[in-house]
């Protein structure tokens, strides 16, 4: 079903009943930056909770996302509809308020009551009227994000991180007044499922990802959900690899480096968060020597501190060990393209890649996210090509445990050892028939080992 066209049909039955029907919020503001919005929001004004749901039910499949909020959708549709309603906190955080549909509060009143002035226009479906009560036009042609009341802005804390998105997703600067409300925002109530929502939304959506984290340090508020990023901040590095500053220059460098490849990544969330996290071991491992600074081994120092950061968000295990395994990884494409190393090195550092491809991208974006003193040659058509190579070889048969039980050995202590031999020499690029004639003299030498050791 068309949406557009159900949500005109919505609006001239509402009006017939004498009410009136409007686009709100973030459909409203997109069309305005001339941007596709997939959700659209109506909320309707002048008529009953009742007669709504009697003009929903003529046109489809009535679902009740929120009955006593006064929302509603249609299946098929992707709209959502709702009542005018004030809200009033009762609880902490974006958890617990108490709700109230009024149809008849008025455009003015229910406007009030959105987060930021340019999600508080509403343009009538029937007539494309815009009304606009707190100059979100003026503030979208300007590139701000200000919030609309004061006095109801706090009530709801997620609105900090939504100031911090937006500004990452659009390019926008978040007006002195809202930055300054901002700070004195508890965000300790809020869940990590919220959290994370707008996580995501800024590394995956954001041109630059880094306004997100530069807007919450300008707030004052990485402190309560990303102490980890913000200990990056004079973290420092050796000015001759990393004239950028600190780690967290480099990080935020880093981000923006890898929204441009995120497209490309097989997994772009853990790709983003790889990129957010890859350095978190330079807290840790960060040393000096005669005025020089290092941090060796940071990429393994790092993995218990990045699994607390991320477990602090998530729980979602695929995600964890996809970004472990990248950030672990993260410095040995470059090493060894540095060093024109074998193709064995290459296909081993690939097949322990949770995602090869991925692994490049982030290495590129890794090298790209610094200023230098001494740049390195490109490294791209070098991994790529040993990639190639890789998959190739990976693609030719390959000898297995059935390999193994139809020569006539049987499962044992030393079968998983000649499995994990079989595929060193499988990664070295040895064909099958080899590899299984050399597996078979392998397991002979264990047996012998085994016997003499006895």
């Amino acid at each position: 079903m068309d949406a557009l066209k159900v949500a005109y049909h919505i609006a001239e039955l509402v009006s017939a009943e004498g009410g009136t029907a409007y686009y709100v919020g973030g459909c409203v503001r997109d069309r305005l930056m001339g941007k596709e919005s997939k959700d659209i929001d109506i909320e309707v004004h002048g008529i009953s909770s009742d007669t709504l749901e009697f003009i929903l039910d003529k046109i489809g499949f009535r679902i009740e996302i929120g009955v006593s909020f006064g929302i509603y959708s249609l299946k098929g549709t992707g709209l959502d509809i709702a009542m005018p309603r004030t809200e009033r906190p009762i609880g902490s955080g974006h958890r617990d308020f108490e709700v109230t549909v009024d149809p008849y509060i008025g455009t003015e009143k229910a406007a009030k009551r959105r987060d930021f002035t340019i999600n508080a226009i509403m343009e009538n479906i029937l007539t494309g009227e815009m009304i606009d009560y707190f100059g979100g036009r003026a503030d979208l042609e300007a590139g701000i994000i200000r919030h609309v009341s004061g006095r109801t802005f706090p009530e709801d804390p997620l609105r900090v991180l939504r100031a911090a998105q937006f500004a990452a997703r659009f390019s926008f600067s978040v007006a002195e007044e809202t930055t300054e409300l901002c700070r004195s925002i508890d965000l300790s109530t809020l869940s990590s499922e919220r959290i994370e929502g707008e996580l995501k939304k800024a590394l995956l959506k954001g041109d630059k990802p880094s306004v997100f984290f530069e807007t919450l340090r300008s707030m004052e508020q990485l402190s309560v959900w990303f102490p980890e990023v913000e200990k990056l901040i004079g973290v420092p590095q050796n000015q001759l690899y990393h004239m950028e500053g600190d780690v967290w220059n480099h990080t935020m460098m880093v981000l923006d480096e890898a929204a441009k490849y995120r497209s490309n990544a097989h997994e772009p969330y853990g790709f983003m968060m790889t990129a957010l996290v890859h350095d978190f071991g330079k807290i840790a491992a960060t040393s000096e020597k005669n005025g020089i600074y290092h941090a060796y081994g940071h990429e393994t120092a790092g993995l218990p501190i990045i699994k607390g950061f991320i477990k602090r968000i998530t729980n979602d295990k695929k995600l964890i060990s996809y970004v472990l395994n990248m950030a672990e990884l993260h410095m040995k494409p470059n090493a060894l393209a540095g060093a024109k190393a074998s193709v064995k090195s290459t296909n081993k550092m690939f097949d322990m890649a949770a995602n090869p491809e991925d692994l490049i991208y982030m290495a590129i974006a890794d090298d790209k996210g610094r200023i230098t003193k001494t740049p390195s040659e490109p490294t791209e058509d070098f991994l790529f090509e040993r990639l190639e190579i890789y998959k190739r070889i990976m693609a030719q048969p390959h000898m297995t445990g059935k390999d193994l039980i139809a020569a006539g050995f049987q499962p044992d202590k030393t079968f998983s050892e000649m499995l994990t031999y079989a595929h060193k020499l499988r990664l070295a690029g040895v064909d099958k028939e080899t590899v299984m004639k050399q597996t078979v003299a392998y397991r002979r030498k264990l047996s012998k080992t085994s016997k003499s050791e006895k």
